[in-house]
């Protein structure tokens, strides 16, 4: 598990990779949330909200690293133009079904991932990556 996981919208990969170090608050907007294994996270909301299949977007490299990686233990990666598609127009209950979905998976691998709080990682999400579509941006995770 990751210590702290803020996902962030950026114009550009080159942007994005720059918070490498510092985080993205001081130069973007973003959500913060701790806990979470935010690539696999990212992996699983894709298969559950698109249909997508885990080894196929294991194989495809997504979710696409940005910055980092073994360096000092921070990683900036893009969420692909697929899942944020979708995240931007999912229905509030489209993202209910997936949040009670992915807090079950996490029940039977023995996390604790309450289904309220899922809803509201994937709901706050889904408004960021709405907001960053309209402005032309990408959504980008750091981790640190």
């Amino acid at each position: 598990m990751s210590i702290i996981v803020e996902f962030f919208a950026a114009p550009d990969d080159a942007s994005a990779a720059r918070v490498l170090r510092t985080g993205p608050r001081r130069a973007f907007e973003s959500l913060s949330f701790g806990n979470v294994d935010p690539e696999g996270a990212v992996i699983e909301w894709e298969c559950l909200l698109s249909g997508g299949n885990f080894e196929e977007l294991v194989e495809a490299a997504e979710p696409r690293i940005i910055a980092g990686q073994n360096d000092d233990g921070c990683v900036v990666f893009a969420i692909s133009p697929r899942l944020s598609a979708t995240l931007a127009e999912a229905e509030r209950s489209g993202l209910e079904d997936a949040a009670v979905a992915w807090s079950v998976r996490h029940a039977e691998g023995r996390e604790v991932m309450d289904a309220e709080i899922a809803s509201v990682i994937l709901g706050d999400l889904a408004a960021l990556v709405a907001c960053a579509r309209g402005q032309v941006q990408g959504v980008y995770c750091w981790v640190a």
